[in-house]
C-alpha cells in the first residue's frame, strides 16, 4: 500500500507501507545536487551533506552518531547529480526516535567553525581519494567530455579550493535557494502505516520555513568530445557515452532492456566478447544515467595498456553488431525476465522503496506505479528495443563521448 500528503507549502510525503517487515527506512530527498551549482558553489551540496552531521541545537557530532547507534539504526546521506538525500532505517519499535534524530540533523544543524574547518579537511582527503580511483576519476571525466565542465558535467566533490572556502553564510545562502518545501520530499518505506508517518512528519517539520526557492534551469549542451588524463597507473581505464532518453521520457522499459543486453549482465554482449571471448578486460559493463534534461548510455572498461585500443575496437564492433542485427528473440526475453527479477527484489527492499518512491514523487510529482512499470515491461516488443538502439548509436540525438585515464597523453579517436 502506498499514499501521499501534500502540504500548502509544497513539502511532499509519501509512504510505502510494507505489511510484514520489522523494519522502516526514512528519508528525506532534496532536489539539488552538483549539477545545480554555479562554478563559485561547486562542491557545495556535498559539503553540506557533511557538514548536517556535525552537530545542532540540542546534539554535537559524536551525540548524533551515539543516539542513532544506541538504538540499533543506520543513518547515511549521499549527494548525487541532482539530489542530496538523508536516510535512516531502524527496527520500527524505534521508528519515531530514529526520525526525531533525522530531523533533528536535517532541520538544526549549527555549522560549528571548528568543525567546518575540520571538515573541509576530511572532503578534501575524499577528493584525493577520488584521484586514486581510476574509475570514478575516468566516470567523472567522461561527464565532462559529455556535458562540459557545468551542469552535469560536474564532480560532486567540485574542486579542493573551493571547499577549503566555504563559510557558514555560504551554506547558510545555498540552503535557503535550494533546501525549501517545495523542492523536498520525505519517504517511508516497511513497517509503518500511514498515519503513524504523517504524524511523525507533522511533529518534526510543521515549522518548516518557506526559503526563497530558486528554481535553477539548467541549459545542457552536449560537447561529444574524446578526453585524457595522464596517471602513472597499471592499467588503462575508458569508458564511452552515447545519447539517451531523459527522466521525463514516458518509459524506460526499451531503453533499460537495450542496456541490459549490450553490457548489463554476465550474458551480455560486451561481458561475453570483451572479457569471455576475447579476454580484454577484467571489468566492462554498460549503465545509463537519466536527468530531467537528458540522459546518457554509458559504457565502461579497465583493461592492460598494451590491449586497450584492442579492447576499444571491440566495443566499437559489439555495438555496431548491434546497430547493423538488432538483438535476438532469446537475448529479449532473458532481458526481459532480468528486468522483471530487479523490480521484484527491489520490493522486498525498504531502503530501494524509500527512493524509487522518493525519487518519483521529487522529479516526476507522482506516485511510483508498480503495476504500469510491468505493464509496460509485458507490453514492450524487441521493436521498441530497436528504436532505442537507433536512439542511441545512429549519431542524430547527439554526440558520442569517450574518456581514457592511464599513463598515456593521447585519447582515443572518436
Amino acid at each position: 500500500m502506498v499514499r501521499e500528503k501534500r502540504y500548502s507549502n509544497g513539502l511532499r510525503v509519501v509512504v510505502r507501507q510494507m505489511p510484514g517487515l520489522y523494519s522502516v527506512t526514512m528519508g528525506i530527498l532534496v532536489g539539488t545536487g552538483g549539477a545545480m551549482e554555479t562554478d563559485a558553489e561547486d562542491g557545495i551540496s556535498h559539503f553540506i551533506e557533511h557538514m548536517q552531521f556535525k552537530g545542532t541545537k540540542k546534539r554535537n557530532s559524536f551525540e548524533i552518531s551515539d543516539a542513532f547507534d544506541r538504538i540499533g539504526a543506520q543513518v547515511n546521506a549521499f549527494t548525487s547529480k541532482d539530489t542530496t538525500c538523508y536516510y535512516t532505517k531502524s527496527t520500527t519499535d524505534h521508528a519515531a526516535t530514529a526520525f526525531e534524530l533525522l530531523s533533528d540533523l536535517f532541520l538544526n544543524a549549527t555549522y560549528p567553525e571548528d568543525e567546518l574547518e575540520r571538515e573541509k579537511g576530511v572532503v578534501c582527503e575524499e577528493i584525493s581519494m577520488n584521484e586514486d580511483s581510476p574509475e570514478d576519476l575516468c566516470l567523472d571525466l567522461l561527464a565532462v567530455a559529455t556535458y562540459g565542465k557545468r551542469n552535469y558535467g560536474r564532480n560532486i566533490l567540485g574542486p579542493a579550493s573551493n571547499v577549503k572556502g566555504f563559510t557558514v553564510e555560504d551554506i547558510k545562502r545555498y540552503k535557503n535557494a535550494r533546501y525549501c518545501p517545495e523542492n523536498i520530499v520525505i519517504s517511508f518505506a516497511g513497517g509503518i502505516d500511514f498515519d503513524t508517518a504523517i504524524a511523525l512528519v507533522e511533529t518534526h517539520f510543521n515549522n518548516l520555513p518557506k526559503g526563497n526557492f530558486e528554481k535553477r534551469i539548467l541549459t545542457i549542451e552536449k560537447t561529444g568530445e574524446s578526453l585524457v588524463k595522464q596517471k602513472p597507473i597499471e592499467q588503462m581505464h575508458f569508458a564511452i557515452s552515447y545519447p539517451a532518453i531523459s527522466l521525463f521520457a514516458e518509459t524506460d522499459v526499451p531503453f533499460s532492456l537495450m542496456n541490459n543486453i549490450l553490457g548489463g549482465s554476465m550474458s551480455s554482449r560486451l561481458f561475453q566478447e570483451v572479457r569471455e571471448k576475447l579476454g580484454l578486460a577484467y571489468s566492462v559493463y554498460s549503465y545509463g544515467s537519466r536527468y530531467a534534461e537528458c540522459g546518457s548510455l554509458n559504457i565502461y572498461a579497465g583493461v592492460n595498456p598494451a590491449k586497450a585500443q584492442s579492447a576499444y575496437e571491440a566495443v566499437d564492433s559489439v555495438v555496431a553488431e548491434l546497430v547493423k542485427n538488432g538483438v535476438t528473440d532469446e537475448e529479449f526475453l532473458r532481458a526481459r525476465e532480468q528486468m522483471k527479477s530487479s523490480i521484484l527484489f527491489g520490493m522486498e527492499s525498504s531502503s530501494t522503496q524509500m527512493l524509487t518512491f522518493g525519487k518519483e514523487m521529487l522529479y516526476r510529482d507522482r506516485l511510483y506505479d508498480v503495476d504500469a512499470r510491468f505493464e509496460q515491461l509485458q507490453s514492450a516488443t524487441k521493436v521498441q528495443v530497436e528504436e532505442a538502439i537507433e536512439f542511441a548509436f545512429s549519431g542524430k540525438n547527439g554526440k558520442k563521448a569517450v574518456a581514457l585515464v592511464g599513463n598515456t597523453d593521447k585519447p582515443f579517436d572518436l
